[in-house]
């Protein structure tokens, strides 16, 4: 085994796993280590937050953490090195090579085999074409190309007058890629500013963050207000003046998702919204008595959990709502199992995780799994796997007081039912008008899927089982 393929196999790297389906990145919310301290195999070394939900990730391997490639706050494509790790700290001193250390071979040292180390990841594959090296002309260096005018007019058969004398920057590596670390590197992409424009101060020619910043206060455009006032500051780029009164949120991980997801629904599927105005009263009556049943012990019991059964129960009446479309073969693809979401506002954004197999669920059951639902989703903690695969939805605006309102259909569902905030109202009831509990559902579906008619249909069926409980008996 050769030194390289020892210290390879000495130095083992973990890099940034697909945790969701299909997804391309993931943002570091936080490191549990740090360089020097001790790994287990299945040990949780970060967190990261991937388009759907926040995810810790175990290292799979046994040593001494070695480096960390990228600072908390960073996002990273997935696929690339997040950590090193030194499996074998007794061999020695870690000598494992930095990348940002290895310094840019000069042009006229022999090409060496294999693709050169450069501060991240490596530099171009060498090539097995050989260019025969031009000739230096007058007043420009050997290791230089000439200039274009230079060029011209060589061509034209005339000399070029020598270029005056320029500063020096320091020196970046031979493909021409700055040098900077993955988080200068993000800022620089945040921030607007191309990294081959900036001049590094940092050793060995790295673009530190002070330089990307003093790049983009240079860059920044000057007001014709302040044009002839004395020179002062400018702020950085990213920044918020007192007097501009706005603050720019960048949209990234769930939100980012969320508001994509949402454009592709709305422009996607033709969206038709149903609404209906139902007296709760008896519902109301039954989610207190459950409360005291020794049966429903320790579940959560609360008005939602009839309008999910009762939604279960309308889709088994009409299964032919449960549906999705298939865009690709322009088919109807009739689901027979309901994976019931339910969205839920969190701190890092909306997300609707869903209960597999929701309709075959007794009541106690369907109440155990809203209740670990939204416990998990409150921890961040729902993993993508609960977030996919849904096939209709509930989101209770009811709970911030809203009559209702007209929801957007979650990507690849067929149906979603906003349920109310459920208020004391006078009613007609039994031909006299009466102070009763009433809530307002509103029903958006697709109408590739489901017509005016099915769709009138199942609304109306949720609607009768809320008003008559009763109904569970004999249409479940």
């Amino acid at each position: 085994m050769t030194a390289t393929a020892a210290q390879a196999q000495r130095f083992r790297e973990f890099k940034m796993p697909d945790v969701g389906e299909g997804l391309t990145e993931a943002e570091i919310l936080k490191w549990y280590v740090q360089p020097g301290d001790t790994v287990a195999d299945g040990q949780v070394v970060c967190e990261v937050e991937t388009a759907k939900a926040a995810v810790e990730l175990p290292i799979p391997y046994d040593g001494v953490v070695h480096t960390l490639n990228f600072d908390e706050g960073s996002t990273v494509d997935v696929g690339t090195v997040i950590i090193s790790v030194d499996t074998d700290p007794g061999a020695g001193p870690a000598d494992a090579p930095a990348p940002a250390e290895t310094p840019a071979a000069p042009e006229e040292e022999a090409e060496p085999q294999g693709r050169q180390a450069v501060l991240v990841g490596y530099g171009a594959a060498p090539s097995s074409t050989k260019r025969r090296p031009r000739k230096a002309q007058p007043g420009v260096p050997a290791q230089q190309e000439p200039v274009t005018a230079g060029l011209q007019a060589e061509l034209n058969g005339r000399t070029a007058p020598a270029p005056a004398p320029e500063p020096v920057a320091p020196a970046v590596p031979s493909a021409g890629r700055p040098l900077a670390k993955p988080p200068v590197r993000k800022l620089a992409k945040d921030l607007g500013i191309d990294l081959a424009a900036v001049v590094p101060t940092g050793a060995d020619g790295v673009v530190t963050r002070e330089d990307v910043h003093a790049a983009a206060s240079a860059a920044a455009p000057v007001s014709r207000e302040t044009a002839g006032a004395p020179e002062e500051a400018a702020p950085a780029v990213g920044t918020v003046e007192a007097s501009a009164r706005e603050t720019r949120i960048p949209v990234k991980g769930v939100r980012k998702a969320t508001a994509q997801a949402m454009v592709a629904s709305a422009f996607t599927a033709p969206h038709v919204t149903e609404f209906i105005t139902v007296d709760v009263t008896r519902t109301m009556k039954l989610v207190q008595e459950l409360k005291q049943d020794p049966d429903m012990a320790g579940l959560r019991v609360n008005p939602l959990l009839f309008v999910a059964k009762a939604l279960l129960v309308a889709l088994k009446r009409h299964p032919e709502a449960n549906a999705s479309w298939d865009e690709e073969h322009q088919e109807i693809v009739q689901k027979d199992y309901v994976n019931l979401g339910i969205a839920a506002a969190t701190p890092r954004g909306l997300i609707v995780p869903n209960i597999k197999d929701a309709g075959v669920k007794t009541l106690p059951q369907l109440a155990e799994e809203l209740s670990a639902l939204v416990a998990t989703a409150r921890e961040g903690k729902t993993s993508p796997a609960a977030m996919s695969g849904g096939t209709v939805t509930i989101t209770n605006v009811g709970v911030f007081g809203v009559d209702t309102g007209t929801p957007i259909l979650n990507p690849g569902e067929s149906a979603i039912l906003a349920f109310g905030a459920v208020k004391l109202q006078p009613w007609v009831h039994k031909g006299k008008v009466k102070p009763r509990q009433v809530t307002t559902l509103a029903l958006s579906f697709d109408h590739r899927l489901i017509d005016g008619e099915l769709g009138s249909k199942l609304l109306a069926d949720i609607a009768g089982i809320l008003e008559k409980p009763k109904r569970l008996m004999t249409w479940g």
